[in-house]
């Protein structure tokens, strides 16, 4: 009876993942977690901030999914964060070596971030040094202070 015990055994399977097929109009717990929280590193970041010259320096640590940690706030961050990553980008990415920037300076602010955030490792630093810089820093407000 080997056929027997095989299709008792898919037929097993198919009723224990039939809970995991989406049935329109219904939502699952499985539907709002992102394949990368499943899998990889939990999204947790340390953001060290100094010279911003109006008490906001320090070290905050920032997970997501949810909010939490020391940053003092986490939920806008988290969901700062969440909208720059849309299609696959990357908030964190350096700017091009072959990128012309305004000369100009933002101020002596200077921030490292690192961590997880979606599955990938973060290694970044920012400063407000020529436009291309600040442009990079106001995209991350409120994950880095308004400086």
């Amino acid at each position: 009876m080997p056929s027997y015990r095989l299709l008792r055994s898919v037929s097993a399977a198919f009723v224990a993942l039939s809970g995991l097929v989406a049935v329109p109009g219904t939502a699952s717990a499985l539907d709002t977690v992102p394949l990368h929280r499943l899998l990889g590193e939990p999204d947790r970041l340390t953001i060290a901030v100094s010279g911003t010259d109006r008490g906001l320096d320090g070290t905050y640590r920032l997970r997501c999914g949810p909010a939490g940690g020391t940053h003092p706030e986490a939920e806008e961050a988290c969901e700062r964060l969440t909208k720059l990553s849309e299609g696959n980008r990357d908030p964190f990415a350096p700017l091009p070596a072959d990128t012309f920037c305004t000369l100009q300076h933002g101020g002596s602010a200077t921030a490292r971030v690192t961590g997880h955030w979606h599955g990938r490792p973060v290694d970044a630093k920012f400063s407000r040094t020529d436009g291309c810089q600040i442009h990079r820093w106001d995209e991350l407000v409120p994950v880095l202070p308004v400086a």
